[in-house]
């Protein structure tokens, strides 16, 4: 038997987790959970390091008093987050956070100098203004100091893997989220990064997953008690993760990482570059085992974890999830729809107000019970998949014969239903744990436990249940989503 510890560190929060793994099966518990928030200093958006560092260290403390011997560790994150460090090797101060709206606008000025198609063309890379491309363009145009300092320039899971090992890489699968790789030659594009400013030369040599990176520090190692445990180079991006993680065999799924953001796309070998991708604003993303990503970002339970935050706030209301799918099966289906990826909705003062506002400009009834703004964002989310499916099924190589889907949302049996109605296939929902699965799997390779994803799937089949959810009354859902693209069109 091995040990295995992943930390997982989502947008919102993070958890150490520590797994075993041998004899065809394996078992994880939750050992730590953390809160990661964005820090609002001066109008400016940052994630706090220093807490998450902290964070690390007490998880690593809670690993050691287990009393196992800990074969491993790996760590995965969001992606596009960078983080700055001195020719000292310190951080320069907090990174910026995706959400901080210093990117508005900086796509369309970068691509005075590169056009949008080049862009594109040389990554593969869906546009979105929070790319790491746009961020380093948007800190050299703000002359921010820590870009400016920099010897190298790290991606989130790598500075944090740099602060347990002392050892810089730069890990494939959340370099490929950064719209600066091309997944054609597997390096970073020279181009790109020339024209935003910045020098190739600050970032360290890319490596894949499955990689040793080095072993704890010594005051690590003697604080937990863990001893010189070597870390991993895992799939860095926590997608790239949970989308090896998905028990699924052969091509014909697709699948759908459902969290604060949905993510959904199919597996393919090559990343798929042309006209129909760009113009449907597809991103090619690195996998494991050489492997494309090929997704599309969708807002997710954004939406919903805004407001509940708001009715805690300002009404000190608070809904259990067995409550909000109660509330959201008994409420008036289609009253009112919204597109979730509208630009405001990405980072509003008030969520609430944001989707009552959606609903009068497109000749709507704003919701009025909180019951109806849950209903509104379960529907519309539904029906945003099946229209994210039909265009990847344009584009797929393959016929897409069942969705997959991982994540938190997998717990969500409404939504697990309300998907499989709204794109007619049905939904495999599980693993919840997909992020930590697919983390744990990848220390297992790079220990020699399992040879391949093939074999990681073979295992994660047989250890963990997942749930079939198939297609209801798809007439009434068929009229919604006609009644849905007019509504998102306008």
């Amino acid at each position: 038997m091995y040990t295995f510890l992943a930390f997982d560190l989502g947008a919102t929060s993070g958890r150490s987790i520590i797994a075993t793994v041998g004899d065809g099966k394996f078992s994880m518990k939750e050992l730590t959970r953390f809160p990661n928030m964005t820090l609002p200093i001066h109008g400016k958006f940052y994630w706090n390091i220093y807490s998450l560092y902290d964070a690390m260290r007490a998880g690593l403390v809670a690993a050691g008093k287990e009393g196992l011997k800990v074969d491993a560790i790996g760590i995965d994150t969001w992606g596009v987050d960078i983080v700055c460090f001195g020719k000292d090797g310190a951080p320069l101060g907090c990174p910026r956070a995706y959400r901080d709206p210093y990117t508005e606008g900086m796509p369309e000025e970068f691509f005075k100098k590169v056009s949008r198609k080049e862009v594109y063309d040389l990554t593969g890379i869906q546009i979105m203004n929070f790319n790491t491309l746009y961020q380093l363009f948007a800190l050299k145009q703000e002359s921010n100091s820590a870009i400016e300092a920099a010897d190298k320039i790290l991606f989130m899971p790598d500075a944090l893997s740099y602060l347990l090992t002392g050892k810089m890489i730069c890990e494939y699968t959340i370099a490929s989220t950064s719209q600066i790789l091309n997944p054609r030659t597997k390096k970073l594009e020279d181009k790109l990064l020339e024209a935003a400013g910045v020098s190739p030369d600050l970032f360290p040599e890319i490596i894949y997953p499955g990689v040793v990176i080095g072993p704890l520090l010594d005051d690590l190692a003697e604080e937990s008690g863990l001893g010189k445990v070597p870390v991993v180079a895992v799939a860095g991006h926590d997608t790239g993760s949970a989308v090896a993680a998905v028990p699924a065999e052969g091509e014909g799924f697709a699948y759908l990482s459902s969290g604060t953001w949905s993510l959904m796309g199919i597996e393919v070998k090559d990343p798929i570059i042309n006209d129909a991708s760009f113009s449907l604003n597809f991103t090619n993303e690195g996998g494991v085992d050489g492997t494309t990503r090929f997704l599309k970002n969708i807002t997710g339970m954004w939406l919903l974890e805004q407001c509940r935050k708001e009715w805690k706030k300002k009404q000190n209301v608070t809904y259990s999830y067995p409550t909000i799918y109660e509330m959201a099966s008994s409420s008036e289906p289609f009253r009112c729809l919204v597109d979730p990826d509208d630009p405001s909705f990405a980072n509003p003062p008030s969520m609430v107000k944001a989707i009552e506002d959606y609903c009068v400009a497109t000749g709507q009834q704003a919701p009025q019970t909180h019951a109806q703004f849950i209903r509104c964002i379960f529907d519309s989310l539904a029906l945003k998949y099946r229209k994210v499916l039909e265009d990847l099924q344009n584009v797929a190589p393959f016929k897409i014969e069942k969705l997959h889907v991982i994540g938190g949302g997998a717990l969500n049996p409404i939504m697990d239903q309300f998907t499989a109605n709204a794109i007619g296939l049905p939904v495999v929902a599980g693993p919840s744990e997909a992020t930590a699965i697919g983390n744990i799997m990848m220390q297992a390779k790079a220990l020699g436990v399992v040879k391949d994803l093939k074999e990681m799937r073979q295992l994660i089949s047989k250890s963990i249940e997942t749930q079939i959810f198939f297609p209801k009354d798809t007439m009434t859902w068929q009229l919604a989503y006609e009644h849905f693209i007019k509504i998102t069109s306008k």
